[in-house]
């Protein structure tokens, strides 16, 4: 069983050391025949608020050259760590806000417990940016292409009972509950043999790889950056920390 991300002044946002911690978590997780069930839960009173825009340092643990050659990152890693290369079970339990590539950690998990007040949010569109974290993936496997689309379209914020109705979610739980029914969730799929639930994980992620997840992932990357650098992105962000309505000019 995974700590919880442990940032609760930053809300648990993703500083490039944090990200690729749970990247490197997940796949100690998978060497470890110990562990049958992976959970994932944010400190404090949030989930995870996307990325940490504060400056600093950029962090890998990659060589430098390895850095140079990698074109997907921690914000795609993740993503390829719990689906792709974890054969085990990986619970969020998503207790308060998940925002952005932290609402893309959550989705990547293969179950989702979350507390009545929690608050999903993609967020891109308000900063001018396009999905990535996988939620190209991930979203519309959960809630169907239209609502998919609507979600991320229309900046929509979608809290517990929701997420459950529309799939991004498959239980929720009163707010103080998530930590105590996540461990009982998980003590509960150690019933059953580890190597059925791999086996069965591994079948189910078969059958939705008809899309190259990192081919994916780098379409993701590339859409983002371009997004990010038009005028368009530039303006939204300003607005957005000027707290004004943005104007766009479709350049």
């Amino acid at each position: 069983m995974m700590p919880p991300m442990n940032r609760p002044e930053k809300k648990n946002a993703l500083s490039g050391e944090l990200s690729w911690g749970i990247v490197e978590a997940v796949d100690a997780a998978i060497l470890d025949d110990n562990i049958w069930v992976v959970a994932l839960t944010g400190s404090g009173d949030s989930f995870c608020a996307g990325l940490d825009l504060t400056p600093g340092p950029r962090y890998t643990p990659l060589s430098p050259q390895a850095s140079q050659l990698d074109d997907i990152g921690w914000v795609g890693q993740i993503l390829l760590a719990i689906r792709k290369r974890c054969d085990k079970p990986v619970v969020a339990g998503v207790n308060g806000v998940a925002v952005g590539a932290g609402l893309g950690l959550a989705m990547a998990a293969d179950v989702r417990i979350v507390g009545r007040s929690a608050r999903l949010m993609a967020g891109y569109t308000r900063i001018g940016g396009s999905p990535d974290a996988g939620l190209t993936i991930t979203l519309p496997q959960a809630m169907g292409y239209e609502k998919a689309m609507r979600f991320m379209m229309e900046n929509r914020t979608v809290m517990g009972e929701e997420a459950v109705a529309i799939g991004m979610a498959g239980e929720m739980v009163e707010d103080d509950q998530v930590t105590a029914r996540l461990a009982d969730y998980c003590q509960q799929l150690c019933a059953w043999s580890p190597i059925t639930l791999r086996l069965l994980k591994r079948g189910m992620v078969a059958s939705m790889a008809s899309t190259d997840m990192e081919q994916q992932l780098r379409y993701e990357v590339a859409n983002i950056h371009r997004a990010f650098a038009s005028e368009d992105g530039k303006e939204a962000r300003a607005a957005f920390l000027q707290k004004r309505k943005p104007v766009f000019t479709g350049r």
